[in-house]
């Protein structure tokens, strides 16, 4: 169903509103245009709920916490789940400060979530309430290997179904699971990580590829990861010796525009547990 997710994106223009981190809000706003969804980026307490109310989804990512953005991020999210939209959480450096742990998991409480995105660290904090990170990356312990799969993906399935939310585990090998079904996913480049805002742009295109697939979350989840580490594989691949990261992240936003349907279909890397 890849070629179905991303076509379905591509038709509809799904309006997403993002409440996410400064540190990489225009890349976010341009990896929806680029898969052909559409950006709203309000964070103001005095109108997050009527701008949820006007779109399609909502995308909320804790990534540069501070008091005054907390409370709009509940008010949009109750919001979001009073109008039956769905609602991604990107838990960025859940488990770094008693700020972000106590956040994400105030918005966990508080708000039904269609789908939960972070590496393998963030997800254990939410699951555990308490944890290690490194600033925002992964725990080394943490990582997922091909000799920790099994264990991770079982892991996925049972947060999955304590919280009701499609978990996504993003890493070296990526894992999207509901409480039945895991797509183990193989796609990507490892220089991906030297780029400030991957993970942050892959909430806001799964929050598209959710929202114009209503129905099929896990699916559509799912697809949003391969054609990120897909995108992040052509993107390589165009990469010059005078080229660097900040080649590779317009390359990367480059490769979503031009990404077609077929193309996902045919290359995408996944295996179902």
């Amino acid at each position: 169903m890849m070629k179905e997710m991303l076509a379905n994106v591509r038709n509809q223009t799904p309006l997403i509103h993002n409440i996410t981190n400064y540190v990489t809000v225009n890349d976010c706003a341009n990896i929806l245009l680029a898969c052909g969804g559409s950006p709203i980026m309000a964070d103001d307490m005095d109108e997050v709920e009527e701008i949820t109310s006007i779109c399609g989804g909502l995308n909320i990512n804790i990534g540069t916490l501070n008091q005054r953005t907390i409370p709009a991020m509940l008010a949009a999210g109750r919001k979001a789940n009073k109008l039956g939209h769905p609602v991604v959480l990107d838990p960025v450096g859940a488990g770094a400060s008693v700020l972000r742990t106590n956040t994400a998991m105030k918005l966990l409480e508080e708000i039904q979530f269609t789908v939960i995105r972070g590496n393998i660290s963030e997800i254990k904090v939410l699951a555990h309430g308490t944890g290690a990170t490194k600033g925002v990356d992964a725990d080394v312990s943490d990582r997922v290997t091909e000799e920790k799969l099994e264990q991770a993906v079982a892991f996925a399935k049972a947060f999955s179904q304590k919280t009701g939310a499609v978990i996504a585990i993003t890493g070296a090998i990526d894992i999207v699971a509901d409480q039945n079904t895991a797509y183990c996913i193989r796609n990507g480049h490892a220089d991906m990580s030297k780029i400030t805002g991957t993970g942050c742009q892959l909430s806001a295109m799964m929050a598209a590829y959710v929202t114009a697939n209503p129905g099929h979350t896990l699916e559509a989840a799912a697809a949003a990861v391969c054609a990120m580490g897909l995108c992040g594989e052509k993107a390589k691949q165009r990469m010059t010796a005078l080229d660097g990261n900040s080649s590779y992240r317009n390359y990367i936003i480059d490769a979503i525009y031009n990404l077609s349907p077929d193309e996902l279909e045919r290359e995408a890397n996944y295996e179902v547990r």
